[in-house]
């Protein structure tokens, strides 16, 4: 049987065990042995066919996978307390880097200077940068 044969079959198994995972990772080895599979037929030698392989299957799984699974990663809303990062709130009293009241749409929430020298007056407008346990870090808005 023909090395590029050989390479198909193993291209056709990896994308088929790709498509059972999901993990992206059989599919950029797919890949790999497919371009290989075009490299064997043009009459490479083995060893050269294997570099090939290898340098084409780093590639893809270093730097083109993270960027699939990123494209695939679900977009869903955020919701409970990660749906309050990024909001603006609105100092009920004084924070400092060790504590004080906000208001963050509508409920009251205990809060902290995410720069713990701050001093925020109440009044000001200030941002939510993380929620932590029952805490909002904030920052005043620029």
């Amino acid at each position: 049987m023909d090395l590029w044969a050989i390479w198909l079959i193993i291209a056709a198994v990896l994308v088929a065990a790709e498509i059972a995972t999901l993990t992206a990772a059989l599919g950029m080895l797919g890949g790999a042995a497919l371009v290989t599979a075009a490299v064997a037929a043009v009459g490479v030698p083995l060893p050269f066919q294997l570099l090939v392989f290898t340098v084409v299957a780093v590639v893809s799984v270093v730097f083109v996978r993270p960027r699939v699974r990123r494209a695939l990663a679900p977009r869903g809303e955020r919701f409970g307390v990660d749906a309050l990062v990024g909001r603006t709130a609105h100092v009920v009293s004084e924070v400092t880097g060790a504590g004080g009241r906000v208001r963050i749409g509508g409920e009251e929430w205990t809060a902290r200077a995410y720069d713990e020298t701050l001093v925020i007056p109440a009044g000001t407008e200030v941002d939510v940068m993380e929620i932590s346990g029952a805490t909002a870090v904030v920052y005043p808005r620029e």
